[in-house]
């Protein structure tokens, strides 16, 4: 036999174990501490497409955040759980349903946070005017600003806001800037927004930065997706909205006219402190800088009845904390449940939360945009239609230009949750989110004359009218769905 057929066999034989090792390997490490959803399908990925499978794997595979920048997140708990023993300021004699103080508990619990009261919050859902009144804050500092933004870019809506910022740090505020790296630096203006704070002396930091020059690597998808500003540790605000062009300034975007709906949170009161405490976890991972916090103390002022509570999440932390806050939600429901998530994309467990608070009688109803802005994320929260209209969820379609990217709920008459947290994988597992849970009938019925606003723009969704959708949409849906697991 010609040496070159020896040689030929040996590698085929070679590469078959080579394979056999990769699948084996995969089988014993892919499902560690993963759910199986997503452990079945990056089994498959590898399975189907081995080489391309492991190197996505490599590349992508883990959902936490470096060791240090965890070390760091456990440090600062402790702080804040120290700082905060006996602090929960919490009327006596409230109104809240038995079920409530067990999600206190397991807030609490997963991310440190208490529960405060003698707090204040203002609902702001104009887009322009949100970055008018957090410039309007900007301009009272006379201690310091801390800003913190997934996308932060000067462009002429944003730049009122710019311009508050190099005014506080002209007249002596200490101003630090915290934006997204990835998620800033996909937008036009990057450069011109950076250098517009390195000219007014404002100190600025990159979050999670990829940045293989200065051996500065973690996931690539793995981003800081909390939108918050605090001032003097007096006002915070906190919510869905980045700071730029609501059309967000890509071509794509102006041709097609899409126009971002977002919503905004004016907070006022002990809760601020929780916010800033975010901020300073967030600096301190970036600097190793750990800024000074500071307690109110009880007898401050007292700007409003509201009691809230800050819900951090992210992969800094061992569990999805936003995930089972929404989950315990759901089955704490017991009249209605309104949803607002631009990008809707449950897990097993919410999806069975969400259906069983409907089949148990309560009134849910979800509000998603008509035309997602990315295709990828919008066939998957289609995938889920059927389940929850057969479920007797009913779903509101927010029509064309508009992207409703706003993320609240409110349960019932007493509780809302407001901040940066879709409902999706990413969001549960892959961005840092900061969630507000606000307990007071009055925000709740803001949040519910909003929703009211929805209703009336938004077409409802029908189970057959759905049903009648493309073969195509179903393929479209069903390959979406697959690839959302692979976190």
């Amino acid at each position: 036999m010609p040496d070159w057929v020896d040689s030929l066999t040996a590698s085929a034989i070679l590469l078959l174990a080579v394979d056999l090792v990769v699948r084996l390997t995969a089988v014993a490490i892919v499902p560690v501490n993963r759910r199986p959803s997503s452990a079945l399908a990056w089994l498959l990925t590898i399975f189907f497409i081995p080489y391309v499978g492991v190197i996505a794997f490599l590349l992508i595979g883990s959902p936490k955040l470096p060791r240090a920048r965890r070390r760091k997140q456990r440090e600062i708990n402790k702080l804040i759980l120290a700082a905060t023993r006996g602090m929960d300021l919490v009327s006596e004699e409230n109104p809240w349903p038995p079920w409530l103080s067990g999600v206190v508990a397991l807030n609490r619990n997963l991310g440190s946070m208490p529960l405060v009261g003698g707090n204040a919050a203002e609902i702001v859902d104009e887009y322009d005017e949100s970055i008018r009144r957090m410039a309007a804050d900007v301009d009272r500092a006379t201690d310091y600003v801390h800003v913190e933004f997934y996308i932060l870019t000067k462009d002429q809506t944003s730049a009122p806001f710019f311009t508050a910022l190099a005014a506080a740090a002209a007249r002596g505020v200490t101003v630090r800037v915290l934006l997204d790296h990835l998620g800033s630096l996909r937008q036009p203006g990057y450069r011109e927004t950076t250098r517009f704070l390195d000219e007014h002396g404002i100190e600025w930091h990159p979050m999670l930065p990829v940045q293989l020059q200065k051996l500065k690597y973690q996931r690539p998808d793995l981003r800081n997706h909390r939108k918050l500003l605090v001032v003097d540790g007096e006002f915070g605000w906190i919510g869905s909205q980045n700071v730029l062009d609501r059309s967000y300034n890509k071509r794509g975007n102006i041709r097609r006219g899409l126009q971002w709906q977002d919503l905004m949170v004016r907070v006022d009161g002990p809760v601020v402190s929780g916010v800033d405490a975010l901020f300073i976890t967030d600096w301190y991972s970036e600097t190793d800088v750990l800024l000074a916090a500071e307690r109110p103390e009880v007898g401050d002022r007292i700007p409003g009845r509201l009691e809230c509570q800050v819900v951090p999440s992210g992969p800094g932390f061992d569990a999805e904390n936003n995930l089972k806050l929404f989950n315990a939600l759901f089955y704490g429901a017991h009249r209605r449940v309104s949803i607002t998530s631009p990008y809707f994309v449950p897990d097993e467990s919410m999806l069975n939360a969400i259906t069983t608070a409907a089949e148990r009688g309560v009134d849910v109803e979800l509000f998603v945009s008509e035309h997602g802005d990315q295709a990828i994320v919008h066939y998957a929260e289609c995938s889920y239609y059927e389940n929850l209209l057969r479920a007797g969820v009913r779903i509101y379609r927010y029509p064309a230009p508009y992207v409703l990217h706003a993320k609240h709920m409110s349960v019932d008459e007493d509780v809302a949750v407001v901040g940066s947290s879709n409902m999706d994988m990413r969001s549960f597992m892959l961005d840092l989110e900061l969630t507000l849970m606000v307990c007071g009938r009055s925000f709740v019925d803001d949040l519910r004359r909003i929703e009211d606003r929805y209703r009336e723009r938004c077409t409802e969704l029908t189970l057959d009218d759905w049903m009648n959708r493309s073969r195509m949409h179903v393929i479209k849906e069903n390959l979406a769905r697959l690839t959302s697991a692979l976190q």
